[in-house]
């Protein structure tokens, strides 16, 4: 974490944004914007992700008017990419090898290019990653934590997760009826490759009678044991919520088998519907599944989530006049302060097995499938 820049050298700030979408940053790119006028500065909008570094035809003017009226608007005006590695190109060999060719200097001109003094990077644990490499190469960056999923560490919260969860429960809310009135297990499978915020809280908001986490691996016995007890018991339905991430104990996370961008993650998907068929064969209960899908990044964001955004915001530039430098912006309650970037992409914040919500779940009678 640097305080070794002058904030009255900047004229001109860029913003990204990066990775997969998520309801509020339009209202960060807004609150940023204005922050960033009201200090005379300019502000340039970096669009598609880090593109415009390479390519800086690809930019926007951010003024009062282009950001006029989007706070409440998901998606984010500036576009996104999250595609691999944005730094790293791969030449194919004529053996079949690839040599990666690093693209930074590349970057660190079009920085200079656009006439750039500081830059504010909003994403997820990779797009944070990213802007503490360029951080480390002189570039004066800002941070903004953004993830549905909840797992960036070094913040209590991130925006986009109360919207995900609002989303998410509604659904499960919905099902709760179709389910009781033909009698039938329903599961839902939720965003949440490493971590089970998701999961975890909008099952237990919903009323699911199973929740299944990637952080606790699960025993299928255990599922069919707590449908069963329900039909004992006339409860003749039940609503199973399962993170994309969860895995059996010893087994493997599904896959959607699909080639990617080099450096790009797999693709995980599957797991509801292979719950459906194992529920159906070994209880004999009708069973159906649903996969929310890319519904819990779109749409407009709820209010705790403009409100965050905005606040991330303007945090993000007071961190930039204060001449900050390499850190995002975090939520320390009832405060907005900064990590240093090293911290905040040290590791995954997955959730606390032994944590109060996880025993408030226990303490309801929901099966963790343990």
């Amino acid at each position: 974490m640097g305080r070794d820049q002058s904030p009255a050298s900047i004229r001109r700030i860029g913003i990204t944004t990066g990775g997969g979408d998520a309801p509020g940053l339009n209202a960060v790119i807004r609150a940023a914007t204005l922050a960033a006028l009201h200090r005379g500065w300019e502000v340039t909008g970096i669009l598609r992700g880090y593109a415009g570094l390479f390519d800086t035809s690809q930019t926007m003017s951010l003024d009062r008017q282009a950001v006029r009226g989007i706070a409440h608007l998901g998606g984010t005006i500036l576009g996104s990419q999250s595609r691999g590695r944005p730094f790293t190109v791969y030449e194919e060999r004529a053996d079949g090898g690839r040599v990666e060719h690093d693209r930074t200097p590349e970057a660190l001109a079009g920085y200079r290019a656009l006439g750039l003094d500081a830059l504010i990077a909003v994403g997820g644990d990779g797009s944070m990653q990213l802007a503490h490499h360029l951080s480390q190469h002189g570039v004066r960056v800002v941070g903004v934590p953004k993830t549905i999923d909840n797992d960036l560490s070094g913040t209590v919260v991130t925006f986009g997760f109360d919207t995900a969860v609002s989303v998410a429960t509604e659904a499960v809310d919905r099902l709760h009826t179709t389910a009781a009135s033909h009698e039938r297990v329903f599961v839902i499978e939720l965003m949440g490759r490493y971590a089970g915020w998701i999961a975890l809280h909008a099952g237990l908001a919903g009323g699911a009678d199973v929740i299944l986490l990637p952080e606790i691996p699960y025993r299928e016995e255990s599922i069919y044991e707590k449908i069963r007890e329900r039909e004992a018991r006339g409860r003749h339905f039940s609503i199973v919520v399962a993170a994309e991430g969860a895995r059996p104990v010893g087994g493997e996370v599904t896959r959607v088998e699909e080639g990617g961008a080099p450096g790009a993650n797999v693709r995980l998907g599957g797991i509801a519907k292979r719950l459906e068929r194992q529920i159906q064969e070994n209880t004999g209960k009708e069973t159906r599944s649903l996969v929310l899908g890319h519904l819990q990044r779109g749409g407009w964001p709820t209010a705790r989530d403009r409100v965050l955004s905005l606040r991330f915001g303007a945090a993000a530039v007071r961190a930039l006049e204060a001449g900050e430098s390499g850190v995002m912006v975090a939520v320390d309650p009832p405060d907005v302060r900064t990590v240093s970037l090293a911290e905040a992409t040290s590791r995954m914040k997955c959730v606390p097995v032994d944590g109060d919500t996880v025993r408030s779940a226990r303490d309801l009678g929901i099966c963790l499938g343990d």
